[in-house]
């Protein structure tokens, strides 16, 4: 999200004070805002000299965080959305799709649970060759547990089986499929920040062919649960925070989330 800089043009009671005390607790984002306590933040501007200036600028950057918010739609044009921008993607496994109603969905976020080696990988693996090679999009692929591999997705592409092609084929096919997805390995869950972030500056701009159709995360637990022991709540303010950053890229970006 915007740093609290750039927003000191606009709103007046985000000035070089209130943004030397929030940078003072570690707060310099809108993001690093909404992750703060807002009542020990309160709290901390009270006990300061200038403190209503202080607290003008919280409700400031409150309002700016509501204003991010768009209004309700109604019924009719969620239906509408759907028929116009909500496509569905194959996985590439026909069980898996007929369990999502067709496959993966544009502007949704699925999300995949089971316990270690019940092939939750070979899924995304999978779905990533299957839309990589039908589709004219990309996928992005974010790797947090070092399992991606190509030559899984070559097989499940079917270029290491018997299909009816030359050699020179096959190698360009998988050329395609491979430059089709692109992979980040990420092992802690500020990292994926970054990468979500630039990720959504991407798809800001993007036009044309080969546009991002799908993001895979694999696994996102194993980020998650380092940061979920103790007592504090910073653990889980972070894992809804991921959450609603996912929605937020699948839903105003239409592209499907694994």
């Amino acid at each position: 999200m915007a740093p609290l800089k750039s927003l000191e043009p606009e709103f007046s009671a985000i000035d070089s004070h209130f943004q030397m005390f929030c940078v003072s607790l570690g707060i310099f984002t809108v993001e690093d805002f909404l992750l703060y306590d807002l009542h020990k933040l309160t709290g901390f501007a009270e006990q300061k000299p200038n403190s209503e200036r202080l607290k003008q600028g919280i409700t400031q950057l409150l309002s700016v965080v509501d204003g991010l918010h768009k209004p309700w739609m109604n019924g009719m044009d969620l239906l509408e959305d759907a028929k116009q921008n909500k496509h569905i993607l194959s996985t590439g496994c026909e069980g898996i799709d007929m369990l999502l109603g067709g496959g993966l969905r544009e502007g949704q976020l699925t999300e995949i649970v089971g316990p270690s080696s019940s092939g939750k990988t070979q899924v995304c693996l999978q779905a990533a060759s299957s839309v990589a090679k039908k589709h004219m999009g990309s996928v992005v692929y974010i790797d947090t547990c070092n399992s991606f591999s190509p030559q899984r997705v070559a097989s499940f592409v079917g270029l290491v089986s018997n299909l009816p092609f030359d050699q020179g084929a096959k190698h360009k096919i998988l050329q395609n499929v491979m430059s089709n997805i692109l992979c980040h390995s990420v092992f802690d869950i500020f990292a994926m920040f970054g990468v979500l972030h630039q990720l959504e500056f991407k798809l800001r701009s993007q036009k044309g062919d080969n546009q991002v159709q799908l993001l895979i995360v694999d696994s996102i637990s194993s980020l998650i649960t380092p940061i979920l022991g103790g007592s504090g709540l910073h653990g889980h303010a972070l894992m809804l925070s991921v959450g609603y950053l996912l929605k937020k890229l699948a839903h105003e970006h239409n592209i499907a989330i694994l």
